[in-house]
């Protein structure tokens, strides 16, 4: 089975590019997106459905803002839309799928860069985050979870470390969350097979950074340390080019 995620930053530029194109080579099972900024009838449902998905959507309650979806070629148990919490739900950040033997759940982490408060506003979205993971897990205990997290987890994971110790996304504070998150019972799929370094999944517009391969890695597929016998292949995919961002590819048994 093949699960994908990719912030694709606007569902409508994207799909100008020729993502619809991408997507039906690549024929994954589950897509996660993240930043679709659009609802459902802001575009034509019809290109995904021909390539065989079924649509869960999320989107903000501000237009052109966040907002994140599904598509599924496989026919849920149950969908959960939000996590319960007012201003979180409000910008469309949390998505999730039940299967019959795992779940999917798609999550936009807040970017804390814009201002103080929006870095306030991330802090106490990652502490109520973990709150909500730690609840689906009782209930869903084989979790699929992907997304972005606008975190660099290590100095591996970021191209110059250094400079950018004081940057939002790869500040002590969140990258300390991040170890939290994982030593909550939770697998980094894409470290747990490669531990090489330039691997990114996000490249600023600025300074020509993608062809210099100036990136952060900050998408993740994290899957419970129950599936860990279930994990055959996580790569990268940064030859598609429909975003700032590029997709994240997980397979499992």
């Amino acid at each position: 089975m093949k699960i994908v995620t990719f912030n694709i930053n606007g569902i409508r530029a994207a799909l100008k590019k020729g993502f619809a194109d991408w997507l039906k080579a690549t024929n994954a099972d589950i897509v996660c997106l993240q930043e679709v900024k659009a609802t459902t009838e802001d575009f034509d449902k019809k290109i995904f459905i021909d390539l065989g998905y079924k649509l869960f959507w999320h989107s903000a309650v501000k237009k052109g803002y966040s907002g994140v979806a599904i598509l599924s070629k496989l026919t849920p148990e149950n969908c959960c839309i939000g996590c319960g919490i007012e201003k979180y739900d409000n910008e469309g950040r949390v998505i999730r799928l039940d299967f019959k033997t795992f779940s999917v759940l798609n999550v936009y982490i807040p970017s804390g860069s814009a201002s103080e408060e929006r870095h306030c506003f991330k802090m106490q979205y990652l502490d109520d985050f973990i709150c909500h993971v730690n609840e689906v897990k009782k209930s869903c205990p084989s979790l699929v979870i992907c997304g972005d997290f606008n975190i660099c987890h290590k100095p591996i994971d970021i191209h110059n470390p250094k400079s950018n110790a004081k940057s939002s996304g790869f500040l002590p504070e969140e990258r300390n969350w991040l170890s939290s998150f994982f030593d909550n019972g939770f697998i980094d799929t894409f470290r747990y097979f490669n531990q090489q370094p330039h691997h990114y999944t996000w490249w600023s517009y600025r300074a020509n950074a993608r062809n210099k391969n100036l990136g952060w890695r900050i998408d993740y597929q994290v899957v419970s340390n129950n599936m860990k016998e279930r994990l055959k292949r996580a790569v990268i995919l940064p030859e598609a080019k429909y975003s700032d961002h590029c997709p994240v590819l997980l397979e499992i048994d």
